[in-house]
């Protein structure tokens, strides 16, 4: 019994103890947020500012993306005629534009898939569609949750280059990777 009286002492007094939170030698009515209810103590954060991941190279990860040294200023992944499996040339892309998701969790990406002419409407979306989830399959295995995903397929609809020539062709089988707020 008495050591819970005891206890119950120690409490109230420590409740009624007050810590220094004023800057030494600053009166009360001095100090930041006396007066102002908007001001900060000094060495807080403001609330409001959104911090944004650092890369290994110590700068925003942000500024890679429009970097032109920077593989993820690379946005566009070319495919072969017919396929949806991701060219050699185009992994290390890829493999960035994965870390770079897993780094910046509020960073989102719609991921385009596109055909040439050639096919039928249904089977150019579909192979539109199977080259966009295999771009998400490998930026998930680098971290980038799926949440963060989106895949559309626009299939022959919105080409890069008119025209039904092999190079029009090449150009349009592809998967564009657009971040958030880009156009």
């Amino acid at each position: 019994m008495k050591i819970l009286v005891m206890l119950v002492a120690v409490a109230a007094l420590g409740a009624c103890a007050t810590a220094d939170r004023h800057p030494a030698g600053t009166p009360a009515d001095q100090w930041p947020g006396a007066t102002d209810p908007d001001a900060r103590a000094p060495g807080t954060l403001d609330p409001d500012v959104r911090t944004r991941p650092l890369g290994r190279d110590g700068r925003p990860l942000a500024e890679a993306l429009d970097d032109p040294d920077s593989p993820l200023s690379t946005r566009v992944i070319y495919f072969e005629f017919d396929r949806d499996t991701v060219r050699s040339e185009f992994v290390d892309v890829i493999a960035a534009h994965g870390d770079y998701l897993s780094r910046d969790r509020d960073a989102r990406v719609r991921l385009e898939g596109h055909t040439d002419e050639r096919g039928t409407r249904e089977y150019n979306l579909g192979l539109g569609e199977r080259r966009a989830q295999s771009v998400r399959r490998m930026l998930m295995l680098q971290g980038a949750r799926g949440e963060q995903i989106q895949v559309i397929s626009y299939g022959e609809e919105m080409p890069a280059e008119l025209g039904s020539n092999e190079e029009a062709w090449e150009r349009n089988r592809r998967v564009e990777i657009v971040y958030e707020g880009e156009q």
